[in-house]
C-alpha cells in the first residue's frame, strides 16, 4: 500500500505556470504507474496524464497535451505535473493516483490509491 500527498496548487492567472508534486510513502513508488486526474465543480473526475514505472512512457489528455508535463523521480518517491499556459478551464482539484495497471490504461481504469487532492484555480 502507498500513501500519496499532493502539494503545489494555488491561485494563478491565465497563462501562468504551476508545478504540482505528489509525495509517496509506504511502498516504493517505482512499483506503480502514476497519474494525475482532476475534478472541476459539477463535473466528473477526468484523466490528465500518466507515466510508466520507468518513466519512459507518458500519456496525456488531449486538453492538456503540449501544455502539461508529467515526470517522476523514483529515488525521491515523487511525481510531478508541470502545468504551463494555464487556462481558466484548468480550474479543478487535482489528484495524484498510483496504479498496479499500466500507465496506458490509467485513463480508463483510474488508480488503486489516491491522494487527497490539491486545488488549482486559474483566473481570467
Amino acid at each position: 500500500q502507498v500513501q500519496l500527498v499532493e502539494s503545489g496548487g494555488g491561485l494563478v492567472q491565465a497563462g501562468d505556470s504551476l508545478r504540482l508534486s505528489c509525495a509517496a510513502s509506504g511502498r516504493t513508488l517505482s512499483s506503480y504507474a502514476m497519474g494525475w486526474f482532476r475534478q472541476a465543480p459539477g463535473k466528473e473526475r477526468e484523466f490528465v496524464a500518466s507515466i510508466s514505472r520507468n518513466a519512459i512512457s507518458t500519456y496525456y489528455a488531449d486538453s492538456v497535451k503540449g501544455r502539461f508535463t508529467i515526470s517522476r523521480d523514483n529515488a525521491k518517491n515523487t511525481v510531478y505535473l508541470q502545468m504551463n499556459s494555464l487556462k481558466p478551464e484548468d480550474t479543478a482539484v487535482y489528484y495524484c493516483a498510483a496504479s498496479t495497471a499500466t500507465a496506458q490504461r490509467m485513463g480508463a481504469l483510474g488508480g488503486n490509491y489516491w491522494g487527497q487532492g490539491t486545488q488549482v484555480t486559474v483566473s481570467s
